[in-house]
């Protein structure tokens, strides 16, 4: 049943144009035609992250959103470049490399960071 089916990912935002400057123009991502006056749909790979006008944004304190990709040390480079902090937390069975918790097996890398309205989001490298 639902194993089989495409699923979209939802993130609450304050302030829709804020937004869109952070999604769109930091993390490049695409508007993929789903738009209206409180949301804006971007496609990234074969998933869907909608992007919506909540009073509740920013309420959530685990992570929303997260992408899995081939090197999180130059994603990493590259959002820093354009002004992303990232988070550290102090999690038993990691270290840190720089803005990178990395597995102490090393078999997993991953760096988090928050949007505008405080939404977790993170790179995986596993």
């Amino acid at each position: 049943m639902l194993g089989n089916t495409d699923l979209s990912a939802n993130v609450a935002v304050k302030d829709l144009d804020r937004a869109k400057a952070f999604y769109e123009d930091v993390l490049g991502l695409t508007p993929s035609g789903g738009q209206a006056d409180e949301l804006v749909a971007y496609r990234s790979g074969s998933s869907t992250l909608s992007v919506y006008r909540s009073e509740f944004a920013g309420t959530n304190k685990a992570t929303a959103v997260t992408w899995e990709v081939a090197d999180v040390d130059a994603e990493v480079r590259e959002l820093k470049g354009k002004g992303v902090a990232f988070e550290r937390y102090d999690m038993d069975g990691m270290r840190m490399e720089g803005d990178v918790h990395v597995a102490e097996d090393g078999g997993m890398r991953v760096a988090w960071f928050k949007d505008p309205d405080g939404n977790i989001l993170n790179l995986i490298q596993a």
